[in-house]
């Protein structure tokens, strides 16, 4: 399948190589894995540990987006970390919360499979020295302070969730303070090591090999392992732009524009023939604006969450050996309101004044209804009692991560709209005035009434919109000054049992395997804090495996 130029964008991926077209091979290994972020690395640990000579390489430095996140896992099952924290929870409870999450994205089998598997995964991540702790958080955050290790990191404890499912806080945080997602990879990467894997870093696949029956059997690859100070110039410019992306895209894009430079004048191709198989897990397409454009293009606007490695490359490998994909339209944006936690006794509601969900729902099930159901638009309407209760929550002193309360500060601060009434303020919202009331209005009889939300928020986070001033913060998919960062769920279709890419009709393409966020797997339909990395260890096993014993 050819790749279309417009949606390439920073990828060079190229038609495969027939086996004939090549005298010699430069090296040869039993496992190639392609990506060693999160689920490469798991991947690798579980080839070599069957006994698989395993090389991992990275177009950069390893760690892709695992080692920027918030290094959380969700799992659960009756984990230790549950045990210490006191929680009760079971398989099945399990299984019956992320059956409504995943909607049908793997098998029931599959989901079954993983939720069993969840207590074992946690034990074998923190056996490969990956550190938890079963402190508590004991309130509903999108993200805990450095107090607390587990926490509630879904929709867990709200309707109709909990009407089907036992509630229990799975989300299992690496410990480390602020976004320890370098805690979760490094000993990952160290366990792979230690293992016998040999990584190869700032090392690209250009192109998949294939044998006459269309078997995968090696890539090609490109590398700037012998460049010296090039090399050593590529991995700062490469960090340099990680560290600035959200501060100054400008200059990270230059830093980019200059990385590239360096890899069209430096690298030197390596052809890496791999007896049992190749492993993508080069992660989604995030950063690869033309496929968001081509795919997703509703999402566009959010700031994309990652890396560059990010770029679909992958995906665009496994395309090109007739590898199908799905999900690909699926795209989380994380609209969180909360901390403070004032902010979701407001509202939130559309350009036309009409809200649409419960405030207290997890962030990127309020940013899907935001963007698939009400064209990205967001604003949050607040009175002034609730406003100095937000300002008291982002304080210096009180349980929330700089992160979190920056983005509070000046949210409260400057992008707010005021209006000393309802109308005044859909005014200068340019929303209409009459609606607004009305559905300010609607609210507020919920607790003069005593009725039930029809949204389901619970009454004691009801609070009226009465006092003036009153305020709307642009929460939109697009607000400049309120980023809603944005990940890419699907990818290539694999089969479910062994992680192998399939093709159209749903046969398997012999010698390729993917995990991760280049492939489908468990958070590809819907996302919760947590599940993209539990689905890279998950799936990340299960093809470092298949490989192994391909």
């Amino acid at each position: 399948m050819a790749i279309d130029e417009a949606m390439q964008g920073a990828t060079r991926v190229g038609p495969p190589l027939r086996a004939a077209e090549i005298p010699s091979w430069d090296e040869e290994v039993d496992v190639l894995v392609v990506g060693f972020g999160g689920a490469g690395a798991c991947a690798a640990i579980e080839a070599a540990a069957a006994g698989a000579s395993v090389m991992a390489v990275d177009a950069h430095r390893g760690g892709g987006a695992t080692a920027i996140s918030g290094g959380v896992v969700y799992g659960g099952g009756g984990s230790t970390w549950q045990e210490e924290a006191g929680v009760t929870d079971s398989a099945d409870a399990m299984f019956a919360y992320l059956r409504q999450e995943v909607g049908g994205v793997v098998s029931e089998p599959t989901l079954r499979r993983f939720c069993d598997e969840s207590r074992d995964m946690l034990t074998w991540l923190n056996r490969n020295g990956v550190p938890f702790e079963g402190s508590l958080c004991p309130f509903k955050t999108s993200y805990p302070s450095n107090d607390y290790y587990l926490y509630y990191s879904g929709n867990e404890g709200f309707d109709p969730y909990k009407q089907e499912a036992d509630p229990a806080p799975r989300g299992h945080r690496a410990k480390g303070r602020g976004l320890p997602g370098a805690n979760f990879y490094e000993p990952l990467r160290a366990s792979a090591l230690a293992n016998g894997v040999e990584p190869r870093y700032q090392t690209e696949a250009h192109r998949l090999v294939i044998d006459g029956e269309g078997r995968v059997i090696g890539a090609e690859l490109w590398t700037l392992a012998e460049a010296g100070g090039w090399a050593l110039a590529h991995m700062l410019l490469g960090r340099l732009a990680i560290a600035i992306k959200h501060y100054n895209p400008k200059v990270a894009k230059r830093c980019h524009q200059l990385m590239r430079g360096i890899e069209r004048q430096h690298q030197v191709p390596l052809l890496v023939r791999a007896r049992g198989g190749v492993v993508l897990s080069a992660g989604g397409f995030i950063y690869n604006r033309g496929m968001v454009e081509h795919y997703a293009p509703n999402y566009r606007p959010g700031m994309p969450l990652g890396t560059v490695g990010c770029n679909g490359s992958g995906i665009q490998l496994g395309q090109s050996v007739g590898g199908v994909t799905d999900y690909m339209d699926r795209v989380s944006a994380w609209r969180f309101i909360n901390p403070p936690e004032a902010f979701t006794r407001g509202i939130l509601v559309d350009r036309r004044g009409e809200r649409y969900a419960n405030e207290r729902l997890y962030g990127a099930t309020v940013g899907k209804k935001m963007v698939d159901e009400h064209r990205g638009e967001a604003l949050l309407i607040i009175d002034a009692a609730i406003w100095r209760q937000a300002l008291g929550q982002v304080a210096p002193g009180q349980p929330i991560q700089w992160f979190q309360q920056a983005p509070a500060i000046l949210n409260l601060y400057t992008n707010c709209r005021e209006g000393d009434t309802i109308e005044a303020l859909a005014e200068r919202c340019r929303m209409p005035p009459e609606a607004l009331r009305e559905t300010v209005d609607a609210y507020n009889a919920l607790v003069h009434e005593g009725r039930v939300d029809p949204m389901g928020k619970d009454p004691e986070f009801i609070h009226p919109l009465e006092e003036g001033p009153f305020y709307a913060i642009d929460c939109s998919l697009g607000s400049r000054r309120f980023p809603c960062p944005t990940l890419t769920l699907g990818g290539l279709v694999v089969d479910e049992e062994t992680g192998h890419v399939t093709r159209a009709g749903g046969a398997r393409i012999e010698g390729l395997f993917a995990a991760g966020r280049t492939a489908v797997g468990i958070s590809s339909n819907g996302y919760i804090s947590g599940l993209s990395l539990a689905d890279c260890v998950f799936s990340g096993r299960r093809a470092g495996r298949s490989a192994a014993a391909g």
